[in-house]
């Protein structure tokens, strides 16, 4: 039987080598557009933020791993174009302009998620840059080690964007922010959004939402951003206005689409084409709360939905659960996680949401080194449910996130939740924890 995978980065590389441990007698082909398979995406604005660590520091696993220690057939350098879906076969060009094609029993397209670039005139200036796969990674250090870069900008305030800009000031260069909407993280809710601006601005960094960029252009070496009411200079800008799935090669075989334009997939990851699968960034996903299709690209969704491909493939029966969208960032020294709906969003999906914002400490109150903590905590007024959950502060954020995300995995209400026994001694928080004085404080409300 050959299976055979379109992308070589989590989930392509995760379902490739648990199919060939499953089935060593399996023949398992991965077909990868770039050189780079198997790295540590996430971890990239750390890893430019350090002038003195190589990007090749973030490689996971060397292509030749996968090749002679695993037996997997791995190709880099190969870009897929087609699927003939009648006779099972895709098809394609190398970096060595060579076609190629390969027959498939079972076919998984990981082709992951591409950066969005404003249409405006002279985004593609040299300097102008986006941060998606290892190269884009290589090229911003590249261009950093060969051009004296003392003012960046960064076009959006999204996550990407808020981890650069960090990275940038590390390297102590002057960074400007700056987008077209006027809400500075749209999805977090005002008070907690107050704190990260706060950080940014401590930090030197300058924030200019609601500003419509008109183009860019070089001048006298230097790149400057045309707004109608302002100009910036930079030596090198960075976009970061979002991701949207690769979903070309799938549209074109006639496979379903979903939310924005993500690949329709069931919870065994398989698509229209059942003896086609989709796993990633370029597929969607069941929200738990709702249970309504989502798209919402998770590097832990795409390592997880990758193992499930390969169980389904070697007849392992396997079916996914949905998400909760949990995500978490660092902003300088704010830690900002979430998970679940936010107001709006609860709205959308048809809840009547009540929500409350409180502010704790990150230890007891008598404990040396406590810092206060913001908790945003939404619920349904109807069923009492617990809906979605923002926190921010300087500790205790990062992991505290996942208590509310499992109670959203157990359709737990408020009432539920403010029960849970959570852990407590004095250097981790207060007697009543922070998420669970933010509940306190929700069940007045239902």
């Amino acid at each position: 039987m050959k299976f055979v995978v379109i992308g070589g980065d989590a989930a392509g590389m995760s379902a490739a080598s648990r199919a060939k441990r499953i089935r060593p007698d399996l023949a398992v082909t991965v077909l990868e557009k770039t050189a780079d398979v198997s790295y540590s995406a996430c971890g990239m604005p750390y890893n430019i933020a350090d002038p003195g660590r190589a990007i090749e520091d973030l490689v996971v696993r060397q292509a030749d791993v996968f090749r002679k220690k695993q037996g997997i057939e791995l190709l880099t350098g190969h870009c897929v174009e087609a699927i003939d879906r009648e006779n099972r076969i895709i098809s394609g060009v190398s970096d060595k302009d060579q076609a190629f094609r390969f027959a498939y029993d079972h076919l998984l397209i990981a082709t992951g998620a591409s950066p969005m670039l404003p249409e405006i005139p002279g985004a593609d200036l040299p300097g102008v840059m986006v941060l998606k796969n290892l190269q884009d990674g290589r090229n911003i250090k590249a261009w950093m080690n060969h051009h004296p870069v003392k003012r960046a900008v960064i076009i959006g305030m999204g996550y990407i964007a808020l981890e650069m800009v960090e990275a940038l000031c590390a390297r102590n260069i002057r960074v400007d922010m700056i987008k077209p909407r006027p809400l500075f993280l749209p999805w977090m809710e005002t008070d907690l959004a107050a704190e990260v601006m706060a950080e940014i601005k401590q930090h030197g960094a300058a924030l200019y939402p609601g500003h419509d960029i008109k183009r860019i252009e070089r001048r006298n070496d230097r790149l400057q951003i045309i707004c109608p009411d302002i100009t910036l200079d930079a030596d090198m800008v960075i976009v970061a206005i979002g991701v949207r799935p690769n979903s070309r090669l799938a549209g074109e075989a006639k496979l379903a689409l979903s939310v924005a334009d993500s690949i329709s997939v069931d919870d065994t990851l398989r698509t229209s084409d059942e003896r086609i699968f989709a796993a990633g960034d370029c597929a969607d996903a069941i929200h738990v709360i709702n249970g309504q299709k989502t798209w919402i690209p998770l590097a832990l969704r795409a390592n997880r939905s990758g193992w499930a491909v390969a169980d389904n493939v070697c007849a392992q029966p396997t079916r996914l659960a949905g998400i909760a969208g949990t995500a978490v960032f660092k902003v300088f020294d704010l830690q900002v996680a979430r998970t679940g709906f936010t107001v709006k969003e609860a709205e959308n999906a048809g809840f009547n949401p009540v929500a409350v914002t409180i502010q704790s400490r990150s230890r007891a109150h008598a404990h040396p080194g406590s810092v206060p903590l913001w908790v945003h905590m939404v619920a349904d007024q109807k069923s009492a449910r617990l809906l979605g959950t923002q926190m921010v502060g300087r500790e205790g954020v990062a992991h505290r996130i996942n208590a509310p995300a499992v109670a959203l995995h157990a359709n737990m209400t408020v009432d539920q939740f403010q029960q849970t026994d959570l852990a407590y001694a004095p250097p981790f928080g207060p007697t009543w924890d922070p998420l669970l004085t933010a509940a306190n404080q929700l069940l007045k409300k239902l």
